[in-house]
């Protein structure tokens, strides 16, 4: 059988235990009693209670981040933006967020997407965590937060003056289907006042909103608001034993914001985006398809002036592929022309000019450059200086406990793959140099 019990480990929780058959336990003629959870042997999670992650194991303080997002000083560039007629995203100092502003005019709209996709590990519970402010609900406006894509994903909308609905939206028949569950039918606790919490849920207020999957095609996804400290279980979409396939194509999503006028309002308004993080819980570990491409020694790349930036060797997503996940883990370079001294950077989001993309095969999401001939634009991740000589090569590696910050990105509502490049630059002309990069495809 299952008792309630009261957790007493200081996160404010409460869970399930299983208590053995033949063991007496005094109740008071209810169908739970309250214990804590020093009085029960061998606690085990319900996966019902957000005690325990989607997988129901107790929950512990050692997830490891793929993401997170605050913006203290200025929009901190992780973040897409697509607009339409007078919508506009403002970066808001004295409050530290972005404010997604529409006017009243019909086809007003902001969306806010990452560049980055981020991946699930299977056997793992992804947690997601949004915060926000809402404007109040008015007719022919629609406003959504969560973990979602055009495609795939779960999130909380709230659309006209109705109650809000907590959503998931799946392509796996071939086209965007939005089951959207309203608030008054939320399976767990319907935040109306009268639930377990307690709770009444205004989202005009600041809210964190959470969603953890148990993915593997066919887990269960749950939703829900932290509220005083407490992870508020709102509802349970469950699959396994229940479908055919899987429920939604892919669990490795991007974070998303969406504020959009389907027809002209009465007055204009503003969701605020706060922070976003995205977490595996129980860690991450990389566990990808290797790949490479290489400068072919025998023909180096020839930097023809000095003091100018050339791109070596570039990678990026196949546009077909633009939400796939890769991870670079290395670089190696070496200098070729004998006492020439020459810098090198990693650079993401650049623009390689020139030269030849070509897909690196069948079963892999990149294209690869090795022969173009200018370079403009982007930010640097890593750089440093070497010097040609007969000692051998520089080996970069890149820090495995930061990998997600060299992920392959790209602009989601183009889309647009962006680069990551080897550059260099040499003190003498004529120099020549190789490049090699290493990746992981999840």
């Amino acid at each position: 059988m299952y008792i309630r019990y009261v957790n007493d480990l200081g996160n404010g929780h409460s869970g399930y235990a299983t208590i053995a058959s033949g063991i007496p336990i005094q109740t008071t003629g209810t169908d739970s009693i309250a214990v804590t959870s020093s009085d029960v042997n061998g606690i085990g999670v319900r996966p019902a209670t957000v005690a325990g992650d989607a997988f129901g194991r107790l929950r512990v303080s050692n997830p490891y981040t793929l993401f997170d997002s605050s913006q203290r000083y200025h929009d901190n560039g992780l973040w897409a933006t697509s607009t339409g007629v007078s919508g506009a995203a403002t970066f808001n100092a004295d409050q530290g967020l972005v404010d997604m502003t529409l006017g009243t005019t019909s086809g007003d709209f902001v969306l806010r997407e990452t560049y980055k996709v981020f991946p699930y590990q299977p056997g793992k519970s992804l947690l997601t965590m949004n915060t926000f402010v809402m404007e109040s609900g008015q007719e022919n406006q629609r406003q959504r937060v969560g973990y979602f894509s055009s495609s795939n994903g779960i999130f909380i909308e709230q659309s006209g003056v109705a109650s809000p609905a907590i959503v998931k939206r799946s392509s796996v028949s071939g086209s965007v289907v939005d089951t959207r569950i309203e608030q008054g039918d939320w399976s767990i606790d319907t935040l109306q006042g009268s639930g377990e919490s307690g709770y009444t849920l205004d989202l005009t207020k600041a809210q964190i909103f959470w969603a953890d999957l148990e993915w593997l095609g066919v887990g269960t996804v749950r939703a829900g608001f932290v509220i005083d400290g407490e992870f508020v279980h709102c509802h349970s979409f469950h699959h396994a034993n229940k479908i055919e396939s899987t429920y939604i194509t892919t669990a490795s999503l991007p974070c998303r914001y969406e504020i959009e006028n389907l027809d002209t309002v009465s007055a204009s308004g503003t969701l605020k985006q706060i922070c976003s993080t995205v977490l595996s819980e129980g860690g991450y570990q990389l566990i990808g398809e290797p790949h490479s491409v290489a400068t072919p020694i025998t023909s180096p790349y020839t930097l023809s002036s000095s003091g100018v930036n050339y791109p070596v060797a570039s990678i990026r997503l196949k546009s077909s592929d633009s939400d796939a996940i890769v991870i670079p883990v290395g670089i190696n370079v070496l200098a070729i022309t004998n006492n020439t001294k020459y810098r090198w950077s990693v650079v993401k989001n650049g623009t390689t000019s020139g030269g030849t993309w070509s897909d690196l095969g069948s079963t892999s999401s990149v294209q690869y450059n090795l022969s173009g001939t200018s370079f403009s634009g982007g930010n640097v991740l890593a750089q440093g200086y070497v010097v040609g000589s007969n000692q051998g090569s520089t080996a970069t590696a890149v820090d495995r406990t930061n990998l997600f910050k060299f992920q392959l990105e790209r602009e989601p509502f183009t889309p647009t793959p962006y680069e990551l490049t080897v550059v260099v630059s040499a003190d003498s002309d004529s120099s020549d140099f190789v490049a090699a990069i290493d990746w992981e495809e999840v």
